[in-house]
């Protein structure tokens, strides 16, 4: 079968068969209401296509029937359901992209016009990523799941109402306003990927989590106080060592989070942003909840002035260094 680059090739590739079916075909054959089948259409992110246009594959038919499969259980709500279908198209939306800006880029670099071509190596490539992703989903599942069995055995925590007590970070560029002026677009786009992976090659490194990025920011979360130190230590001192590079400066917290749907909310998380936007380039800043669990030894903590912090109120920061030994076994700090 060859391909020209239409779109309903291209649609037909990448959704594994043809559009044949309007709204109200793909809902009869897949007994799924249409008030539901909308809500699930939006949740994942897409506009409601009008009632005679032909928008639809089996495999959409397909995906509703597991729904309504799903919904047998007593586990399984159609709130459950729906939030889940939001997590999904915005995962998936930004994976979306992401993959297709790699792909083009790459299609660039060797100087590929041939649409065609193109359109086939993405055919014959595309079950290898759905296996990597699914294999990449189920390891993500299982740490989430030790997360969880963790969460559940801490005596303060309400895993029922999504509470745990976090350390919560943000690292944030210097000057990026400035920086994206300055910069071309690849050059910018380069240094965002740069900045992203650093940050969550250090986050990985000590068992923490990303929970977003945004651009010119990283908000990671580690259960472990000391393991929290490392990731904001790690992310500040790999920037500050290249001089071509803008700095880097993180916040970070240490109490009681909410997390919902990936996502953490609570004081914590407010503080540990208001410390970032108050540390100075290349430092790290932590409250004072978070510098007294860390364990003893191998990092100095020094008090500063209390300052306000918008819907905080007075808040004494505590810059976080690396202790280095002084030669006969000490400590000292390390600025």
């Amino acid at each position: 079968m060859t391909h020209d680059g239409r779109p309903q090739d291209i649609e037909e590739i990448l959704l594994g068969g043809p559009l044949r079916h309007t709204r109200a075909e793909v809902e009869r054959l897949s007994g799924v209401s249409d008030d539901y089948a909308r809500r699930i259409w939006q949740a994942l992110g897409f506009p409601t296509p009008p009632d005679d246009e032909v928008a639809f594959t089996d495999g959409d038919a397909d995906a509703l029937r597991e729904i309504k499969d799903l919904l047998q259980d007593d586990l399984i709500d159609e709130e459950m359901v729906l939030q889940l279908a939001r997590a999904v198209g915005q995962t998936m939306g930004r994976l979306a992209s992401w993959l297709g800006d790699v792909w083009l880029q790459r299609l660039g670099e060797a100087a590929t016009a041939d649409v065609a071509a193109a359109l086939a190596a993405t055919g014959e490539l595309r079950p290898a990523f759905e296996r990597l992703l699914l294999h990449g989903w189920r390891r993500q599942l299982a740490a989430a799941g030790m997360r969880a069995a963790a969460t559940t055995a801490s005596a303060s925590a309400d895993p029922a109402a999504g509470v745990a007590w976090l350390s919560v970070g943000f690292a944030d560029v210097v000057s990026f306003t400035q920086l994206s002026r300055r910069l071309d677009g690849d050059a910018l786009a380069a240094f965002v990927e740069r900045f992203e992976s650093t940050a969550a090659e250090a986050v990985a490194e000590h068992g923490g989590r990303v929970v977003k990025t945004l651009g010119d920011e990283v908000l990671f979360v580690a259960s472990d106080p000391g393991a929290a130190a490392e990731i904001g230590l790690r992310i500040a001192e790999r920037f500050n060592a290249d001089p071509e590079v803008p700095k880097v400066r993180v916040g970070m917290a240490y109490g009681e989070v909410i997390q919902r749907l990936g996502d953490v909310f609570g004081t914590p998380v407010n503080l540990a942003a208001r410390l970032t936007a108050t540390a100075r380039a290349g430092t790290v800043l932590v409250d004072g909840a978070l510098a007294a669990a860390l364990p003893s030894g191998g990092y100095d903590v020094t008090d500063l002035r209390p300052r306000p912090l918008q819907g905080l109120g007075r808040v004494r920061p505590r810059l976080l260094r690396r202790a280095v030994t002084d030669g006969r076994g000490g400590a000292r700090s390390s600025g």
